[in-house]
């Protein structure tokens, strides 16, 4: 049985159809709806399943199939237009633009053709009065689609000039063409302004903002204007994500993460549409596709990538090196055949330059998952042939190496590589080599502890014992820092003791005898942090006799010397850290501080990086956010470039965090986008990363930014996990997450997210995130149509409600119960319910009114009572609103009377209520008595109901204040004038049934 029967029946399975994912099956379908219809032999049914086929075509990557029931269309018309009705008429005007474009859209439907149809179009529109607006529109098409430039100038015009009637297409989708044209003429900045209406959510149809938010990547790029690109960027491609007939757009996505550096986002949009590579119902859309598939595997292989696996056609295996070849043979050749039909090259001279357009940024953070593409390191270059005079090179680099190290710069460390690699087959003494090795020695981590002794024999060999006693420590440290803390003590003190001796007997000088005890200073800080429990008091005096030492020696000296200036400067750090262990949090903030200003006076602010991150973990401790903010800000800007990408990712982290913290929304969005962006770059995505999407996700919510805030979220929840960042992280991701699918519509999708999260907040000691979930996913999955499901959800949420004693949301969640059962048993012309659905609405609502009244002798105090009777005043009045609705207009006169008697009973109750709870009720009150007012009219009532509106009017006096409202308040408001106004209507339509 196919189950249409009937027109109506053929109508709701059309409607039912049009709101399937476009796709084949939804096409299939419709051309079997239209069998139907010839079944039922009735010619408007024939042609409103044509019609219905005729949009799901244009709605898919079937856009090549329009043209035939297009025809059949316009045959009919031709012979019997009385078979049409009004709304008939109007679509099949209307979808003659949609043939128009589609003829362009397939190459092998010559010119002429096209041309003679545009003729065809504007004679019929004339004949039915239309006004030439969308013909013109159509003619700039076709002159734009050739290169016609000039024509396509003229026809712009004139399309603009023309007047707007019903078949001119909607405000959202003209912006688009007019912008689009800006953009192609170079006019990048009138496009944007001319696509704001849309962007703004002014104006929007089908596919639109979806076009709009597309076709502005590119221009909002070339204006430098990056963060509008990436919103709309997330914002756009969540659009055009499901929709399968929009390939063309799909690809200016695709396209802007060529250009931005989001080569790997490509590859997962390209993965995500594997049918666009191959789908040939609209070859245009086919070409730009592929000529943006050129372009990134360009953009792989010239970082080296070309061999990477990619996504591409079905049936075999695709590098990029491979792919790129294929893709812009197959856009070319399309081109090519377009070009053949329209006798220019003008489609071909478009691709080639898509293809080969650069980077317009080298890496433009997006805030979702993903890490840049990087070929392999390339290798280190040779060191020079033996024998090749390299004396003077190397004396150079040794000269540079030996400054930069003096000044304790960064590029110390690669200044040295740099002199061991020229000095690899030469002779050096016994100086280099030990300088050599030592900084070898920096930059090897844990395997460091050899080389330092190496160095240190050469430098004995090289006759600085000093400088061998400090090589001999920092190999000590190095073994500290693997764990051998004890061993570490042990061995450090004889180059401790030795260096004393020497500084004593003028046999060293003051830098390496500091170099030596600020090497004691930090083994002994190492073993301050080895034991898992509180460090014993001797540890922590001996590490701080050892800071303060190393103070008493360098200080005075430091102003000539950036090495000695450091020392005192980390010896006040090692102070700081003391304190802040011991529980002194202030004189921690105060010397971390400290410590943090000596290395930037030094000229060493790279150094003060991690003093200003710790001082801003006591400052948030102590409560100064304000310190916290300033101390994290010079942190970064302390950093600059030398900053580690972890680093840099931390730093942002904690001054999001902070920021929103402040309620500075937007300033912590831009923070944990760097800190994502830096975090994918350390490799530290699933951690750190998942953790900076969470937080930018709910700043981005919080400025009601819903869809960049729902990708950036469905990002981040892959990567979050119970052990590493708790669940609570997941539940409020998940919460998050619901909030934004709710604002955009997505009530199903909603509504999962947020069971997902009250499945793990069912575990937690308290519950009441477990109960609010439920409720709030009850409401979604109202509003997505699944009433049975709804009322599951509010059951648990009510359970959950009366067990904790919260006796709002058990209300609350009973009165939805209540609608929903009401809604659920409503009749086939949806005015009102059964009796098994109404009967079940009345014990709920009874239920929800014996909850408020039996808590409100428990009531903690007046607070409580007053919210609890402000509760039952709604209760009432929405059970009063439930009785009249349920009323079924074909009920007997009698019965009817009875309902709405009741009703008004529950609807005097919540005005009485209301009215004890004084002028803060005001609102609620007049309300009620409004909603009474039209009670008492339906029952034949108009001095009673006459009464209510007058009683309205008088709370809300003429001088625009509102009877009773604070001092100083305006009582003028947007409700005190809807109830105005709905007074005085009451009282006329009283008055012009008493005139009857």
């Amino acid at each position: 049985m196919s189950g249409i029967t009937d027109f109506d029946s053929l109508r709701r399975a059309m409607a039912e159809n049009g709101g399937q994912p476009e796709g084949p099956a939804r096409n299939a379908r419709a051309e079997e709806l239209l069998v139907e219809a010839e079944r039922l032999n009735i010619p408007l049914a024939v042609v409103e399943a044509l019609g219905h086929q005729l949009k799901v075509y244009n709605y898919s990557s079937e856009k090549d199939k329009m043209f035939v029931p297009f025809a059949r269309l316009l045959r009919m018309w031709d012979e019997r237009p009385e078979d049409f009705d009004e709304y008939e008429t109007h679509s099949l005007h209307w979808v003659f633009k949609w043939m128009s474009a589609g003829m362009l859209d397939q190459p092998h439907i010559p010119l002429a053709s096209v041309e003679k149809w545009l003729g065809e179009m504007e004679r019929r529109y004339r004949l039915a009065g239309h006004s030439e607006r969308a013909v013109r529109s159509a003619e700039f098409s076709v002159a734009a689609h050739v290169g016609d430039l000039d024509r396509a100038e003229r026809a712009h015009a004139a399309w603009l000039a023309a007047d707007r009637d019903a078949m001119a297409d909607c405000h959202a989708c003209e912006l688009h063409g007019q912008g689009w044209w800006e953009s192609e003429r170079g006019r990048d900045a009138e496009a944007v302004r001319l696509w704001g209406p849309v962007l703004d959510g002014e104006f929007s149809c089908a596919h639109e903002p979806h076009t709009v938010l597309a076709s502005s990547l590119l221009p909002l790029l070339r204006l430098g204007r990056l963060d509008e690109a990436r919103a709309n960027h997330l914002r756009g491609f969540r659009l055009v994500r499901s929709m399968e007939s929009m390939r063309d757009a799909y690809a200016d996505h695709v396209e802007f993460c060529a250009l931005t550096g989001n080569e790997a986002r490509g590859l997962e949009l390209l993965a995500e549409r594997p049918a666009y590579f191959t789908d040939g119902g609209q070859p245009r859309s086919r070409l730009e596709f592929m000529a943006v598939v050129a372009l990134l595997m360009d953009r792989l292989a010239l970082l080296g990538l070309g061999d990477q696996q990619v996504p591409g056609p079905a049936g075999r295996t695709w590098t990029a090196a491979a792919l790129v070849g294929h893709a812009r043979e197959e856009a070319l050749a399309l081109a090519g055949r377009f070009d053949a039909r329209n006798g220019t090259s003008y489609v071909s001279d478009r691709a080639r330059a898509r293809m080969a357009r650069l980077p317009l940024v080298e890496r433009l953070p997006l805030g979702v998952r993903g890490t840049r593409p990087t070929a392999a390191a390339a290798p280190v270059a040779a060191a020079p042939a033996a024998g090749r005079p390299v004396a003077a090179d190397l004396g150079a680099l040794l000269a540079e190496a030996r400054r930069l190290s003096d000044t304790l710069q960064p590029e110390a460390v690669e200044a040295w590589a740099a002199v061991s690699r020229a000095a690899e087959d030469v002779e050096l003494d016994a100086r280099d080599r030990a300088e050599i090795a030592d900084h070898e020695a920096m930059d090897a981590g844990p395997e460091g502890a050899e080389l330092f002794e190496r160095a240190a024999v050469l430098y004995a060999e090289a006759g600085d014992p000093g400088e061998a006693l400090a090589a001999r420590t920092r190999a000590a440290y190095v073994r500290a820092l693997t764990g051998e803390s004890d061993t570490a003590v042990a061995t450090v003190e004889g180059p401790y003791d030795e260096v004393l001796a020497l500084y004593a007997q003028d046999g060293t000088g003051v830098r390496q005898t500091a170099s030596v005890l600020m090497g004691r200073a930090r083994v002994l800080m190492q073993r301050v942090h080895a034991g898992d429990g509180p460090p014993p008091e001797p540890v922590l005096a001996a590490a701080e006799a050892a800071a303060r030492e190393v103070l008493a020696l360098v200080g005075g000296r430091t102003q000539d010397d950036v090495r000695l200036a450091s020392r005192a400067a980390e010896s006040q750090a090692m102070l700081a850290e003391l304190a802040a262990l011991t529980g002194d949090a202030r004189t921690g903030a105060e010397l971390f501080a400290r410590a943090a200003a000596a290395f930037v006076a030094a000229g060493l602010p790279w150094f003060a990086v991690e003093y200003e991150a710790r001082l801003a973990v006591l400052a948030h401790q102590l409560g100064d956010i304000a310190e916290a903010e300033r101390a994290l800000r010079a942190a970064l800007e302390h950093g600059g470039p030398h900053l580690e990408a972890v680093g840099r990712a931390q730093l942002h982290l904690q001054l999001a965090e902070v920021l929103g913290g402040r309620g500075q929304a937007e300033e912590a969005a831009e923070h944990a986008l760097e800190a994502a962006h830096w975090a994918d770059e350390a490799g530290q995505g699933p951690a750190l990363g998942a953790w900076a999407r969470h937080l930018l996700g709910g700043f981005l919510l919080r400025q009601e930014r819903w869809a960049e805030a729902a990708e950036v979220l469905e990002s981040a929840l892959p990567d979050l996990s119970a052990e590493t960042h708790g669940d609570g992280a997941i539940v409020q991701t998940q919460w998050w997450l619901g909030d934004c699918l709710s604002e955009l519509g997505e009530h199903r999708a909603a509504a999962e997210r947020r069971l997902q999260a009250a499945e793990i907040a069912r575990h937690w000691p308290e519950q009441h995130d477990h109960a609010t979930l439920a409720h709030l996913a009850a409401e979604n999955l109202g509003h997505a149509g699944l009433p049975a499901e709804a009322d599951r959800a509010y059951t648990r949420a009510g359970d959950l409600w009366r067990a904790m004693g919260n006796v709002h949301g058990l209300v609350r969640a009973l009165r939805a119960r209540a609608w929903l059962a009401l809604r659920a048993e409503a009749g086939a012309d949806g005015t009102g319910a059964d009796k098994a659905g109404t009967d079940r609405a009345r014990a709920l609502m009874t239920d929800a009114l014996r909850a408020c009244e039996t808590a409100l002798p428990a009531a903690d105090d007046e607070e409580a009572r007053e919210r609890l009777v402000t509760e039952l005043g709604h209760t009432h009045r929405q059970f009063g609103d439930l009785l009249a609705r349920s009323v079924v207009e074909d009920s007997g006169d009698e019965s009817i009377h009875g309902v709405f008697e009741e009703a008004l009973s529950q609807m005097a109750e919540a005005v009485v209520v209301f009215g004890s709870l004084g002028p803060r009720a005001r609102h609620s009150r007049t309300g009620a008595q409004l909603a009474a007012g039209w009670l008492e009219a339906d029952l034949g009532r108009p001095a009673d109901a006459a009464a209510r509106a007058r009683a309205v009017l008088e709370a809300y006096s003429a001088d625009g204040r509102s009877e009773g409202a604070p001092d100083g308040t305006a009582g003028d408001d947007e409700t005190a004038q809807a109830r105005r106004a709905e007074a005085r209507q009451l009282l006329q339509v009283l008055e012009e049934q008493a005139a009857k």
